[in-house]
């Protein structure tokens, strides 16, 4: 059991880090930059950027609500392995 509950550690670690290194990859519209999802581009149109940051943003939502749940699927294995004694 504690070799499954690093693997889910070091997965969700690995996953979380992801999600916030695509929070601030830069992403465009109609060859315009839009910015990250964490910190918009100065000076742009709202309505030109609203549909690419809104994907950015559900993308990075989903990845680090993956890491999370690794984590918590960890903690999880742990708490079990120790109750059991194993």
């Amino acid at each position: 059991m504690t070799a499954l509950n690093r693997v889910l550690g070091v997965a969700g670690v690995v996953v979380l880090l992801a999600g916030i290194a695509l929070g601030f990859r830069s992403v465009s519209s109609s060859g315009t930059n839009c910015g990250s999802a964490f910190r918009t581009a100065a000076g742009i149109t709202p309505m030109a950027c609203d549909s690419a940051l809104s994907s950015a943003g559900t993308l990075v939502t989903v990845v680090i609500a993956a890491g999370v749940a690794l984590l918590v699927g960890a903690v999880a294995v742990k708490k079990i392995s120790a109750r059991v004694g194993d």
